[in-house]
């Protein structure tokens, strides 16, 4: 099955991230290098552009989109690493950054990967299988019912959490858990009937609680945002698309933060923390995919980008 990545919000990443002959980007979240290939275009033969992704097959196809040289390279990594990374690909700088978060389409498409609760396939869910570290399978047979709670409640904002935890672990009790079907089914069955009816897939929140336990990915995300504002130059830009509203959040409050200035109470006279702000916010307000975007794309529905200036 073809990589193939149809890049979200292209033409407002390319206006907030501002790439031009001679920028130094690095994205993050490579995936097919639909992103990655107009940048490459917009830095020409003297900028340089940094592809970072945890994903074989990501990687692979970037390579064939994109032309490899000294201009273009390629590391496999997460970018919760983003430090090693950039050391590794031999930067002592970067001019911008994009963040595209989430699950890739291909990810989704390909059954063996256990992202998808629409196919059947074993409970994986780790972004790069050759790292190691817990699959879901992991998480729903081996977490005690409170934290597999916690986990879907926290991470995929369902209200039928519990419920959907007490009968994994009935299920769990009877034989392992070890393939999404396998897991939907008990969804369905925590599910009240009456809530299956409306509203998106009924294991959707779940699945997506999932993944983002197994993958760390709100904790790798916070502590990488603060990384790649370190290693920009003044002027330099940082975009971010999200996809739900915990991602978002995490953005948008590593953002106000950063460019928070004195956080002296305001009695005090004179500023004594010596907190100066670090970047200004780009985007008061999320950009978003407009109808004719979302009708060619419908996985771009949920995207919301963000974007932030070092000063």
């Amino acid at each position: 099955m073809e990589y193939r990545h149809t890049p979200v919000l292209l033409a407002e990443v390319l206006k907030q991230l501002f790439p031009h002959p001679g920028s130094v980007i690095v994205d993050c979240t490579l995936g097919g290098a639909g992103h990655a290939k107009r940048i490459a275009d917009s830095i020409g033969p003297t900028g340089t552009l940094v592809g970072i992704d945890q994903d074989d097959a990501a990687l692979t196809a970037a390579a064939e989109t994109l032309r490899l040289g000294q201009h273009v390279i390629l590391v496999k990594g997460n970018f919760g690493d983003l430090d090693r990374l950039l050391i590794e690909a031999g930067l002592a700088y970067v001019d911008g950054f994009l963040f595209d978060l989430g699950v890739s389409s291909p990810q989704l498409d390909f059954a063996e990967r256990g992202f998808s609760y629409k196919t059947d396939a074993p409970l994986d869910m780790r972004m790069d299988p050759t790292a190691g570290g817990i699959t879901a399978a992991d998480v729903v047979n081996s977490y005690q019912e409170s934290d597999i709670a916690r986990v879907i409640r926290e991470y995929g904002e369902e209200r039928w959490a519990s419920r959907i935890a007490a009968f994994i672990v009935a299920a769990r009790a009877r034989r392992p858990v070890t393939s999404t079907e396998e897991l939907v089914g008990i969804i369905k069955d925590a599910v009240p009937a009456a809530a299956r009816r409306g509203g998106p897939h009924p294991a959707r929140r779940t699945f997506q609680a999932l993944r983002i336990e197994v993958n760390r990915e709100l904790e790798v995300l916070s502590s990488a945002l603060r990384a790649a504002v370190r290693w920009l130059v003044p002027g330099g830009r940082i975009v971010v698309i999200s996809y739900h509203s915990l991602e978002d959040r995490v953005v948008k409050r590593a953002f106000a933060d950063l460019s928070r200035g004195c956080k002296c109470p305001p009695d005090i006279p004179v500023c004594v923390c010596e907190t100066v702000p670090v970047v200004q916010v780009l985007t008061p307000k999320p950009i978003v995919p407009g109808a004719a975007e979302i009708g060619e794309n419908p996985r771009a529905r949920s995207a919301k980008l963000r974007a932030a200036m070092k000063l």
